[in-house]
């Protein structure tokens, strides 16, 4: 959609902030779909069909028609297929996740600093954007600050996690007490694409307070105007 031309850049800034939270929420929920579609085939909770079929042109080492259990093949058929699905919709989910609250977090950075741009900017990697820093000084008035804070630190300990899990699971060798710690690690860093987009709601909201002293002297200038447009207008 075209960039509305009437825009003031507060405006813009924050849609494309919103933008940002749409793009995640649309990979989270079909992230959620594809959890849920494996849950449907799951093998250890549903009870394949005991019928079986019989494949006529293909025969054994023992010279016997070879038999299949359709309905069973059916399930680990679709059990892969929606992981597969799982893996590719979790992972666009944080990524996206971390492109939005990142991007909340510059727009907040930008604006806190005299800056005005119109909307969020990325640097890219093979011509996808990257995520930027997600800190978020400055803020020391907003009554959200503490829960903004907590926000960010269940983000960095979760990408910290990550980070360490890496580490472990790309040694030569790790001992048994390294290879739980490697495990526990990735159920935490599992993790990051929740904390990520909590944090982004949050940012979202401190966002607007960012811009509620440029929105007002902007809306001064307005009113400001109408009054020198009616002052200028001829008296009948």
């Amino acid at each position: 959609m075209p960039e509305k031309k009437s825009q003031h850049w507060t405006e813009s800034l924050f849609d494309s902030v919103y933008a940002l939270y749409e793009t995640a929420r649309e990979y989270q929920l079909a992230h959620r779909a594809a959890q849920a579609a494996v849950e449907t085939v799951n093998i250890d909770r549903r009870k394949a069909h005991e019928g079986r079929i019989t494949l006529v042109d293909e025969t054994t080492v023992y010279g016997k028609f070879r038999s299949h259990e359709p309905h069973a093949d059916a399930l680990f058929g679709l059990s892969r297929l929606y992981g597969d699905l799982e893996s590719v919709t979790g992972r666009r989910y944080e990524e996206a996740a971390l492109l939005y609250a990142s991007g909340a977090a510059w727009a907040i950075r930008e604006v806190l600093t005299g800056e005005t741009p119109t909307r969020v900017g990325f640097v890219t990697e093979d011509r996808l954007p990257v995520p930027r820093s997600m800190q978020i000084p400055g803020l020391l008035t907003y009554s959200e600050g503490p829960a903004l804070d907590a926000a960010y630190d269940a983000v960095r300990r979760c990408m910290d996690v990550s980070e360490y899990g890496e580490d472990l699971a790309g040694r030569d060798y790790v001992t048994d007490h390294e290879a739980g710690e490697m495990f526990r690690a990735g159920d935490v860093a599992g993790g990051l694409a929740d904390a990520a987009y909590a944090y982004g709601l949050l940012a979202q909201r401190a966002v607007n307070f960012a811009l509620l002293e440029p929105r007002r002297l902007w809306h001064s200038e307005l009113a400001a105007a109408r009054a020198a447009e009616q002052t200028a207008q001829p008296s009948n």
